[in-house]
C-alpha cells in the first residue's frame, strides 16, 4: 500500500470550470483573471489582488514594486521554503536571517531589532506551515523602525490570528497555489495589498512592463511574463469557493494525527496556537532531541521503504551550498533552526486522507521509531 505525501482535491466542478474555459476564446487575459482576483480580495479583505504564475513570482514582484534592490537588506527567516530568501537576492538586495522561535517555528520577533541596520528596508516574515503566531509582534517592530512588512502567507491561506486574516498583516502579501497548498491552480500565486500604486505596478511588471490602458506592444518598463492563465484562474475560483470545507477537512486530518501521536514521548506534535484559526498546510512532527539528523534520515528512508511518503521540512536555507558560498554562513549560525531542521518529519497530509490511512502512518512511524531507538 502506498500513502502519498500530498494530493490535490479536485472535484467535477473544477473540471467543468476548466473545460468551459478551454471551449472559450479566452485562454489567457480573459474574464476569469479579474473574477479570480475579485473573489480572492473579497475573501481576504484587501482592496486589491493581483494574480501571478507562482508564489515566488509574487514575492519577487513585491520586491520590485517596493523599489528594493542593490544595497538594501531584508530580514527574513532561515526556516522556510527557499523562495522567501531567493526573491530578495533576485531583486539585488541581501537577505538577513533571524533565528526562529522554537514553538511556533516562525521568525523570533524578539531577535529582529538586533538585526536591523541602516540598510534594512523591509521584513519578510513567513507563516510557516499555516501558523500566523507572532505576526502582530513582527508588525509592531517593523512599524517602530519604519520598515515595510512583506507577508509571505504562501502556506497559510485561510489562517487568522485573533480574527485578523493572514494576508492583511503586511503592506503587501503573497499566497501560493502549488498542488500541495490549501487550494491549487496547478501553479499560481496572488499578491494582496490596499495600495493602488503597488497593485498597479505589480500588474505592469507581471505583464512585460505594459502600462495601464496601453497597447499590446507598448512597454513602460522592464517587466516579466508572470501572468496566470484563465485556465488556472477558473480552477482557483472553484477551489476558493470550497475553502471553508477544505479547511475543515485538513483540521480533521490534523486532529487525527494529534490524537494518535499525543502519547508518543519521542515526538513533538504540532498543535493550534491559542488565538489562531489555523489553516493547516502540512503536518510536521519533530523528533525528540536524542534523535540526530542522521537517525531522522534513517527514519525517513524506512518509512518510504514501507510505502509511506514522508519528507524533511525544511533544510536550513542559510546552509544551502550557494548561500554558504555567497554569504559565508556556517553551522551554528542559527542554532534553533538547525536543531529543528535535523528533526523534522512531514507526514502524509491532504484533504481526503482517511482516518484508517492516518492510523497506518502512525502505526508505521511507531514501529520505525522502536527499531531506530535500539540501533
Amino acid at each position: 500500500m502506498q500513502i502519498y505525501l500530498s494530493r490535490p482535491d479536485i472535484t467535477e466542478k473544477e473540471i467543468e470550470a476548466v473545460c468551459a474555459v478551454l471551449q472559450s476564446p479566452n485562454l489567457s487575459l480573459g474574464p476569469k483573471l479579474p473574477e479570480f482576483e475579485k473573489v480572492f480580495s473579497e475573501y481576504i479583505g484587501t482592496k486589491r489582488a493581483v494574480a501571478v504564475n507562482s508564489g515566488t513570482s509574487g514575492l519577487f514582484l513585491c520586491m520590485l514594486a517596493l523599489g528594493l534592490g542593490q544595497g538594501d537588506e531584508v530580514i527574513t527567516t532561515p526556516f522556510t521554503f527557499i523562495s522567501s530568501a531567493t526573491v530578495i537576492m533576485m531583486a539585488g538586495a541581501k537577505p538577513v536571517f533571524v533565528d526562529i522561535e522554537p514553538k511556533s517555528l516562525n521568525i523570533d520577533a524578539a531577535k529582529i531589532e538586533s538585526a536591523i541596520t541602516d540598510k534594512t528596508k523591509a521584513v519578510l516574515p513567513v507563516e510557516v506551515f499555516g501558523n500566523p503566531a507572532g505576526m502582530a509582534q513582527v508588525c509592531e517592530i517593523a512599524e517602530k523602525h519604519g520598515l515595510v512588512v512583506i507577508e509571505d502567507g504562501c502556506e497559510a491561506l485561510g489562517s487568522a490570528l485573533k480574527g485578523k486574516k493572514v494576508g492583511t498583516f503586511g503592506k503587501i502579501s503573497v499566497f501560493a497555489f502549488y498542488p500541495n497548498k490549501q487550494i491549487t491552480t496547478g501553479e499560481g500565486g496572488m499578491i494582496l495589498t490596499d495600495d493602488d500604486n503597488l497593485a498597479d505596478m505589480c500588474i505592469s511588471l507581471r505583464n512585460q512592463g505594459r502600462g495601464k490602458g496601453d497597447g499590446w506592444l507598448a512597454h513602460e518598463r522592464l517587466g516579466y511574463n508572470f501572468r496566470l492563465s484563465d485556465i488556472n484562474c477558473a480552477l482557483g475560483i472553484v477551489q476558493l469557493s470550497r475553502i471553508e470545507k477544505i479547511k475543515a477537512k485538513r483540521k480533521q486530518v490534523a486532529k487525527w494525527y494529534q490524537e494518535m501521536l499525543a502519547t508518543n514521548e519521542r515526538l513533538i506534535v504540532p498543535t493550534e496556537p491559542n488565538g489562531c484559526d489555523m489553516s493547516w498546510f502540512v503536518f510536521v512532527v519533530r523528533l525528540a532531541e536524542e534523535f540526530t539528523g542522521r537517525k531522522r534520515d534513517r527514519i525517513l528512508q524506512d518509512m518510504k521503504d514501507k510505502g509511506i511518503q514522508v519528507s524533511n521540512y525544511f533544510p536550513p536555507v542559510h546552509l544551502q551550498p550557494f548561500m554558504v558560498e555567497q554569504f559565508g554562513y556556517k553551522k551554528s549560525d542559527f542554532p534553533i533552526t538547525e536543531s529543528v531542521c535535523e528533526r523534522t518529519i512531514a507526514l502524509p497530509f491532504y484533504n481526503n486522507l482517511t482516518k484508517d490511512e492516518v492510523a497506518i502512518v502512525c502505526k508505521t512511524l511507531k514501529q520505525v521509531l522502536d527499531t531506530i531507538k535500539i540501533i
